[in-house]
């Protein structure tokens, strides 16, 4: 289990034809992060991306958009984790994740790749899969995969992409502090049902007082 996660990956095709496409969840997903940690993403020939240093709750964390296409993601990212000497397990990658509805966000420690050409790539350059991931959830295509995941979502599911991220920055401190459980806990927990739960105790607490 992580430490704290010292580097952030968000995962894309570079392109502003592919800026905002469904593929490219992770990497909405860290351009979000620098805007509200007023960050700035810049070119960084040694470690194949874009890349930039900000502080979360007190610590310092990388940043990391790979710029050699999403299936060859692992070399940026491998590159970046031996420089500064990053555990595979501080790491967590941001990636659009097709098996999950587009209302849906997830913190995962470790395990496969899923069928995600990046998620993969990374766990063999690496040579470990035990980094963290956060998974944006995309939905499945009706048609082909391909058009579906590099195409741009109608504006229902896009502002639930945004949500979402918004969402997992929210928990971010717990990550960078090692609290992944409780990460998990307040991402994986939805406002309405937390509010549910609240109203049915309240609702059995008169019933009890009226007894």
């Amino acid at each position: 289990m992580s430490n704290g996660i010292k580097l952030i990956v968000g995962l894309g095709n570079p392109g502003q034809q592919y800026r905002i496409t469904r593929h490219n969840a992770g990497a909405m997903f860290l351009e979000t992060l620098c805007d509200d940690f007023h960050g700035e993403l810049r070119p960084e020939s040694k470690f194949f991306g874009l890349v930039d240093r900000i502080t979360i709750a007190g610590h310092d964390v990388r940043l990391l958009f790979p710029t050699t296409f999403m299936n060859n993601s692992g070399q940026a990212v491998s590159a970046m984790a031996r420089y500064y000497d990053i555990a595979t397990e501080d790491i967590l990658v941001a990636y659009d994740e097709l098996d999950l509805p587009a209302d849906t966000v997830r913190l995962k420690s470790g395990g496969g790749h899923g069928g995600h050409n990046g998620v993969r790539d990374i766990a063999k350059a690496l040579g470990s899969n035990e980094f963290q991931r956060l998974r944006i959830g995309i939905g499945r295509p009706t048609g082909k995969g391909i058009d579906y995941v590099l195409g741009v979502p109608p504006k229902q599911d896009a502002d639930a992409l945004q949500q979402n991220i918004d969402d997992a920055i929210r928990i971010l401190p717990l990550l960078v502090e090692g609290k992944f459980q409780m990460a998990m806990g307040k991402l994986h927990t939805k406002p309405e049902l937390m509010n549910t739960k609240k109203s049915k105790e309240e609702n059995d607490k008169d019933q009890n007082n009226g007894d």
